[in-house]
């Protein structure tokens, strides 16, 4: 190598780096030389040093921590980033609040025929259900919708339901719930499939909008340290315009910066005369940083509004069974012949399984895929996992499925504590997200945030995986009078566990782990630089850490400001 290659632009000196190699629990005393794109050298600091000169910018991490740049393996940031630029309840937690950011909202944008956003929490009302007549109080003059942070509902005012036709003799949809007042009409709140009932109506963000809220969401992940991601839902869906077509203008035009795999919808109202479509927007969908090699499939719903895909019946709140079961939104028949047909394309499959016959449902189209196609390097996974049953634990590893974890949800915070464990009864609810049984039995662990369903921050989702509580600053003040008790706390991981999972182990899932994921020569230098080293501070403190700078490629992209 030329004395040229050998010298480093940039070297970081003075604390300490988490390889994430797995050779030892934790960081190690080193630092890191790059050069152009590249780690050069993660040495001592005298070599290190060394191949620096008077050009080399030296970077004083003061005994903080370099890391891999995080990689979230499971979020949604067009959608994400959309709300941020639109009315965005996200920063509120009371019914007040949110009403008052949707007035205000609608007196700052008079033109709009319709206000569209999101980021509402059901347990902050009662039973989990706004009501129009909330919405009707602040906005009666134009139709409202507003998703939940989780996606899988919507809040509607009056205005809305007229302009769209539903009453009190619309049906539920098969894939959904229109919650209602005794004589049948809709009550404000549309769970799953019924949003589209309203969602089909709405005019959707403009191209222009939805590239914005990309890259404004490419702009805060940076300042997390978040350097690639996995799009769990690229296409079309209710009030949502096909953000297929945004990441390729992104990537074409260079203003995606970051590394990104998109998972393609699965349109669970087709069936397998979609998979030439999904194979042709795979090969057309690979520009730039831009890789469209994934398909993304919803196999069931969410706990707290009883669609989660359960073995057993949902309890009623006297805790009684009751006759539902929560859905399975692609029949387990054709769910095998997808995976099967798709797996054996070479899609990698991308999966929502959130209850535990959910799980099941999709271990076993795996498994019959695997008998049909032979095992292969497809790199499957499976998103959420809030319930495994105990006899599925060791099935991920036997199969080569991942394990996605969404670990800012394994807490007691009130949806668990009010809508959700009331409703499983204590014997089930203690089977929520097994993380630690998961890797004891040999589980591949990669991790992702679903943003906007839940903060993109990496370090508070890996503060979770450990305390298995929410960071302090997290709680409520209005709702609780402190720091909860840790939430089945067997299932912890360590730090090093957990940081693996947000770096290698979702570069692995996004196929990147030959060139990201790990400090080592010849990788990119995807970095992230920490404020402090976290394993030197006790666990509880891990949300306390900050992203002080972001490197893609050698470059910053985020610098904190003083």
């Amino acid at each position: 190598m030329s004395k040229k290659r050998q010298r480093a632009d940039t070297v970081f000196v003075g604390g300490k780096v988490f390889t994430g190699t797995g050779t030892g629990p934790g960081p190690v005393d080193a630092a890191v030389a790059v050069s152009g794109a590249r780690i050069l050298a993660v040495a001592d600091e005298s070599e290190v040093r060394s191949l620096a000169d008077a050009h080399t910018e030296v970077v004083d991490l003061s005994g903080g921590l370099l890391a891999p740049g995080f990689q979230d393996a499971h979020v949604h940031p067009v959608v994400a980033g959309t709300q941020m630029l639109g009315c965005d309840l996200s920063a509120e937690r009371g019914i007040d609040g949110y009403l008052a950011v949707v007035a205000s909202y609608a007196q700052r944008h008079p033109g709009p025929a319709w206000i569209r956003g999101g980021g509402w929490s059901m347990d902050v009302f009662p039973g989990g259900t706004p009501t129009r007549a909330m919405l009707d109080a602040v906005v009666p003059d134009r139709p409202v919708l507003l998703t939940n942070r989780d996606g899988h509902g919507a809040w509607a005012n009056t205005r809305a339901f007229e302009l769209c036709g539903l009453d009190r003799t619309t049906p539920d949809p098969a894939d959904g719930r229109i919650e209602r007042e005794p004589d049948g009409t809709p009550a404000g709140t549309l769970q799953e499939g019924a949003v589209e009932l309203v969602a089909r109506h709405m005019p959707m963000a403009t191209p222009d909008e939805a590239l914005a809220g990309l890259l404004a969401a490419q702009e805060h992940l940076f300042s997390l340290g978040v350097t690639s991601w996995q799009d769990a839902m690229v296409g079309a869906f209710p009030g949502n315009p096909d953000n297929y077509g945004v990441y390729l203008r992104a990537a074409r035009e260079g203003s995606l910066r970051a590394r990104v795999v998109g998972a393609l919808w699965w349109d669970r109202e087709r069936g397998l005369e979609q998979i030439p479509e999904l194979e042709e927007r795979r090969r057309t969908g690979r520009v730039g940083r831009f890789g469209a090699t994934s398909v993304k499939i919803m196999q069931d719903g969410i706990a707290e509004n009883f669609t989660a895909g359960l073995l057993e019946p949902y309890l009623d709140r006297c805790g009684c069974a009751t006759a539902n079961s929560g859905l399975s939104f692609i029949d387990p028949a054709l769910l095998t012949e997808a995976v099967a047909r798709l797996d054996r394309s070479g899609f990698q499959l991308h999966f929502h399984a959130l209850g535990d016959r959910a799980v099941r449902e999709v271990l076993d189209a795996l498994a019959a895929a695997r008998s049909a196609n032979g095992a292969n390097d497809n790199r499957h996974h499976l998103a959420h996992l809030q319930l495994v049953h105990p006899d599925d634990i060791g099935r991920f590893a036997a199969l080569g499925a991942a394990a996605n974890i969404q670990a800012l949800w394994a807490a007691h915070e009130p949806q668990m504590d009010e809508l959700t464990i009331p409703f499983l009864g204590p014997e089930r609810a203690a089977l929520q997200y097994p993380f630690g049984d998961l890797r004891r039995a040999g589980a591949r662990l990669v991790a992702g945030s679903d943003w906007s369903v839940s903060s993109p921050n990496p370090l508070w989702g890996i503060h979770v995986a450990v305390n298995r509580a929410v960071p302090v600053e997290d709680l409520d003040p209005d709702r609780t009078t402190g720091p909860l008790p840790p939430f089945h706390p067997e299932q912890a991981l360590t730090l090093a566990q957990a940081l693996t999972a947000y770096t290698a182990g979702s570069a692995w899932v996004n196929h990147l782990n030959d060139v990201t994921g790990t400090v080592e020569a010849g990788k990119y230098a995807d970095l992230v630089v920490l404020d402090r080293d976290p394993f030197a501070h006790p666990a509880e403190e891990i949300a306390d850490t900050r992203v002080l700078r972001t490197y893609l490629d050698g470059e910053p992209v985020f610098t904190a400001k003083d």
